[in-house]
């Protein structure tokens, strides 16, 4: 018996701890699990291994849709009159017709609960004319992202020869996603909704995601299945803090998938913890301005600033606030710089800094009497 237990400790203390981890999915091609406020990765299998991905394609679609209706180029409410490119698509879809039209909102719940391959497709077409340039710009925003294993043929994931990515590769466009586009995840964590309300071709979307409703936290992000990429996901999951995406590519059914996605996510929230180094509303500075009401503001932290450490783990941290050129008009809560976390010379986490107050230029009237009032102070004081 003592031969036994000396014989498990000695592998317990020799062999690497990744070497017992990779069991964690032991059917995927390759997968990861990062935290991601601050990108530290607490588990990885084959990451930069490059296979097929399927729908989760979609998720780089998604970004430069997204972007698009941030710098106001398209509008929610934009209306998209379907091609017939778009309505032969095959694969999963929303079953949308030639012609038929469809606000910009509706398509991207097609593609976020869906994952409706003619929703992509009419997207891209809205956005750039044609497929084939919209995939294009996906492929130079994963080259801007610095990604080196991810290539696309097509904006829906359908099997194609010289279509890959990585598991690293999709985390950290997942990880964009979520961190510059946050309103993904309005969109990715609905479960069940309708498409054509109040016409006779009522629409019921459910999100192929099952995680959304069966496990606690999970608001995202994206599936995928074909024949050459298996069954994928892309799954997120905020408790507290705490946010992690997981990664399973190349599994055999969408049950095994699930199983080994959900230990990922629980390897995560058991083994780290999150250490809050500043809170949310902590002021970074207050500023004067000239010419300017009011003529003080303060900057805030727009969110904790926070470390994701091991349990167990113990660390020492600097800060370094960043702070734009900024130029008047400013409006509350605008974004006027970072606040960046370090372990020794390693950034581990930012957030971004906010300003507290509307501070506009002052208007010539108000400059006028700021001279009249400044001129008798002059004279009468003593």
């Amino acid at each position: 018996m003592k031969k036994i237990v000396w014989f498990l400790i000695g592998i317990f203390f020799f062999f690497p701890f990744h070497t017992w981890a990779e069991e964690l999915i032991p059917n995927a091609d390759s997968g990861i699990l990062m935290e991601v406020s601050s990108g530290k990765i607490l588990y990885e299998k084959d990451i930069h291994k490059r296979v097929s991905v399927a729908s989760m394609t979609k998720m780089v679609a998604q970004i430069l849709i997204l972007e698009e209706i941030e710098k106001g180029t398209i509008h929610w409410n934009d209306i998209v009159t379907v091609s017939s490119n778009a309505s032969e698509m095959g694969g999963s879809q929303i079953y949308l017709e030639a012609g038929e039209k469809m606000s910009v909102e509706d398509l991207m719940k097609g593609i976020s609960v869906a994952s409706g391959n003619d929703a992509t497709v009419a997207m891209a077409e809205y956005i750039s004319g044609t497929e084939e340039k919209f995939v294009k710009r996906m492929n130079q925003k994963v080259l801007g992202l610095g990604l080196a294993d991810t290539h696309f043929e097509n904006c829906t994931g359908l099997d194609q020869e010289n279509h890959y990515s990585s598991s690293y590769d999709m985390a950290m466009i997942a990880r964009e996603l979520m961190i510059h586009h946050p309103d993904i995840l309005k969109y990715s964590s609905i479960y069940e909704d309708y498409l054509r309300q109040n016409t006779d071709h009522k629409f019921w979307l459910v999100n192929t995601n099952k995680l959304i409703a069966q496990y606690e936290g999970c608001d995202g992000l994206k599936t995928g299945h074909t024949d050459a990429a298996g069954y994928c996901l892309a799954a997120t999951a905020k408790r507290g803090d705490l946010r992690f995406i997981a990664i399973v590519l190349g599994e055999k059914d969408s049950k095994v998938r699930n199983r080994e996605t959900v230990g990922l996510l629980d390897y995560g929230f058991t083994n780290t913890k999150v250490h809050v180094l500043k809170k949310k509303g902590e002021i970074v500075d207050t500023i004067s301005f000239s010419k300017a009401t009011p003529s003080q503001a303060s900057f805030l932290l727009q969110d904790n600033l926070i470390a994701v450490e091991e349990v167990g783990e113990s660390s020492s941290y600097h800060y370094k606030p960043i702070i734009r050129s900024l130029s008047l008009p400013i409006q509350k809560g605008s974004i006027v710089g970072e606040m960046i976390a370090y372990r020794d010379q390693e950034e581990i986490s930012r957030v971004p800094i906010v300003v507290d107050r509307d501070v506009q230029k002052m208007s010539f009237l108000s400059l006028f009497w700021q001279e009249i009032k400044n001129i008798f102070l002059g004279i009468f004081a003593f």
